[in-house]
């Protein structure tokens, strides 16, 4: 999935190559992506792309007053073309749900792979409207170590569910909230209002890094062209049973429902493996 450093790569992508130029035409490939009928999608046919933003994991495409804002879900993305086809998308054919047409004959597709669909798109006049974003928390690129902690002050959630909840931090997911807990030193079960001034100190320092620097790698990988491989960059994450980059202790996992989370138990949890059965009291 898509989390804050992606994201916000296909909006340093769109600021670089979309912004100042009209948009010309929206195909719509899949009705169901669309969330909001008023204003239509059609209104977006001859505005200006003043800006391209982020909220959390959501990407925000501002033309002229009128916003084009896009959740990318499990599997969406976003892939720039600088030769756009100017046929539209056959409906239901393809991974093809969106494509938005710019003056200059470029553009770009929203495509989702599986036959598991999310990728949602809303036409607003501002992005508050849109009801995932005016629930978001803090976004996690500005809080700095004092924010933080006033953040998890007397919360008894596990740590893990608190970084991915969007409504408590926005930006983080799955597999970031992995890295950071590596990179930190600390357990996906500790409880989030319960830690040391250092525990903190490491936290703060650990979201920071890991997210800059996931941030610049994807801009590197230029993603909007060529969807970057994001487990290059990971440590923990979908690294089960491979030796820990730090230590050489075996990765491990907890599974739940479809998903799953890594952590090294001799860098996390002081040796000790996880138990399955302890998350599922974490996601009541």
């Amino acid at each position: 999935m898509p989390e804050l450093p992606e994201v916000e790569a296909l909006a340093y992508h769109l600021r670089e190559h979309a912004v100042g130029r009209p948009v010309t035409r929206v195909d719509v490939a899949s009705l169901a992506v669309l969330k909001t009928f008023d204003p239509p999608y059609t209104d977006l046919h001859g505005r200006r792309i003043t800006g391209a933003g982020r909220f959390g994991k959501h990407l925000d495409l501002d033309c002229d007053g009128l916003h084009l804002v896009v959740h990318l879900a499990r599997a969406g993305w976003l892939r720039w073309a600088d030769n756009l086809s100017t046929a539209p998308p056959k409906p239901g054919r393809g991974p093809i749900a969106l494509r938005v047409h710019i003056a200059g004959d470029i553009g770009f597709d929203l495509t989702e792979a599986g036959t598991k669909k999310g990728l949602a798109v809303w036409v607003v006049r501002d992005p508050q409207e849109v009801p995932g974003i005016a629930r978001l928390g803090p976004d996690a690129l500005d809080l700095d170590r004092d924010g933080l902690a006033g953040l998890l002050a007397g919360r008894t959630e596990r740590l893990k569910w608190v970084l991915t909840n969007q409504t408590v931090l926005a930006g983080i997911g799955n597999a970031y909230s992995d890295e950071i807990l590596h990179a930190a030193k600390l357990s996906p079960f500790a409880t989030a209002g319960k830690l040391s001034d250092e525990a903190l100190d490491r936290l703060a320092e650990a979201m920071r890094e890991i997210l800059t620097s996931a941030v610049d790698r994807s801009v590197g990988q230029d993603a909007a062209r060529l969807k970057g491989e994001k487990r290059s960059g990971l440590r923990v994450h979908a690294r089960t049973g491979l030796p820990c980059p730090v230590c050489g202790d075996t990765v491990r996992e907890v599974s739940f429902a479809d998903k799953s989370f890594q952590y090294c138990a001799t860098c996390q949890t002081g040796g000790k493996p996880l138990a399955d059965r302890r998350l599922s009291r974490l996601l009541k």
